[in-house]
């Protein structure tokens, strides 16, 4: 019996972009080479075992978790934004389940009518707008070219390019937001690999209007615990976490133990930071040996470039060269700009130094 309900909310998004890689990992995973996959940007190094001894701690959990987070939890973000992140003044914490999930409601949760994202840019800044039904327009850094919103996103350290926002013209997003009452919101993700001051220092005490979102996936590699936490505004994140109690929107208690062990040791956080940027050298010397072109890159966990030939002037035909060699890259058209391609820096040791082997080296006559 066919169903005469209609479904409407999934057609006003766009294709789900990872799909479009299918092809092209099954050619990556078909060649010679050993496969080394660096599109999504899934951490590969191990989770501490001082967080995982957390996680074991804390498995007899038969009650629910607090949405606000626990007591121990609060506390430790309190302090990770006072003494790491330097935030001033009065403001709020809360933990969320992972980054992604915010972005993507925040505009509903604020009932946003107009949001501004980022040019080039994580899709999820856009997809958000549109799960709200506000409208989503791409900006540049320049505020005096914004239109008039109630929601602002910035990403800095930016995915996928690796730009840092200059600190002048992360003010000028703060003055703005203040002139015309916006909400701006920060995605500092990426700030501990090679980011500089949080949006929240640069406010100096005043965070009225302005949240910060934050990250254990990547810093902590903890993608798969599905742990965030936001900060600033006490009344706006008030507003959000009365949406979200009433929604369900709980940190599982055993993630809540791991963030507390996680946010007690930034030591963990410098190490995986110098990781990357090994990984990141290495490949830079490959790729400009091969004749790409980096653009911006210092920071975040991704290298972003174009090859400077015409034949591989389309980043498909960029994705494509990278597979015959048994590595799968992700387009550039995924983030709004097409011809670059953006390489994640999330592989082991071994498979990082032989991508770029093969990268640095001419294999015309070995792939397929």
């Amino acid at each position: 019996m066919s169903s005469n309900l209609q479904f409407s909310k999934s057609k006003s998004l766009p294709d789900f972009p990872w799909d479009e890689l299918k092809p092209y990992s099954k050619i990556a995973q078909s060649t010679k080479f050993e496969f080394v996959d660096l599109s999504q940007g899934t951490p590969v190094d191990a989770t501490p075992d001082f967080i995982q001894a957390a996680v074991a701690k804390s498995s007899n959990a038969p009650g629910y978790p607090l949405t606000a987070g626990s007591a121990q939890l609060i506390s430790s973000l309190r302090n990770f934004s006072e003494n790491i992140l330097g935030v001033k003044g009065e403001f709020d914490v809360l933990p969320i389940i992972g980054s992604k999930e915010f972005i993507a409601w925040l505009p509903t949760v604020l009932n946003s009518k107009k949001v501004l994202y980022p040019k080039i840019s994580y899709p999820t800044y856009e997809v958000g707008a549109r799960i709200a039904g506000a409208d989503a327009i791409a900006v540049d850094t320049d505020t005096t070219s914004w239109p008039s919103a109630d929601l602002v996103w910035l990403n800095s350290p930016a995915n996928p390019t690796g730009e840092v926002i200059a600190k002048s013209k992360l003010i000028d997003s703060i003055k703005w937001a203040r002139a015309n009452n916006s909400v701006l919101a920060s995605d500092e993700c990426y700030l501990h690999f090679g980011g500089e001051d949080s949006i929240l220092k640069l406010a100096n005490g005043d965070n009225k209007n302005i949240i910060a979102v934050h990250s254990l996936s990547k810093s902590s590699n903890m993608a798969g615990y599905r742990a965030a936490f936001i900060v600033g505004d006490v009344q706006l994140i008030s507003e959000i976490r009365q949406v979200r109690k009433h929604a369900g929107m709980m940190v599982p208690t055993i993630v809540q133990s791991a963030m507390v062990a996680a946010l007690s040791n930034f030591e963990h956080v410098k190490l995986q930071a110098q990781k990357y940027e090994a990984r990141r050298d290495l490949l830079w010397q490959a790729l400009t040996k091969a004749g790409f072109i980096i653009e911006h890159s210092k920071a975040a966990i991704y290298i972003w470039c174009r090859h400077t030939s015409a034949e591989l002037s389309k980043d498909l035909a960029i994705v494509n060269w990278f597979a015959n060699r048994g590595i799968l890259v992700t387009p550039g058209k995924f983030y709004g700009s097409p011809n670059y391609v953006r390489i994640a820096l999330t592989a082991t040791d071994a498979q990082i130094k032989s991508a770029a082997d093969r990268i640095s080296e001419d294999l015309s006559d070995q792939v397929k």
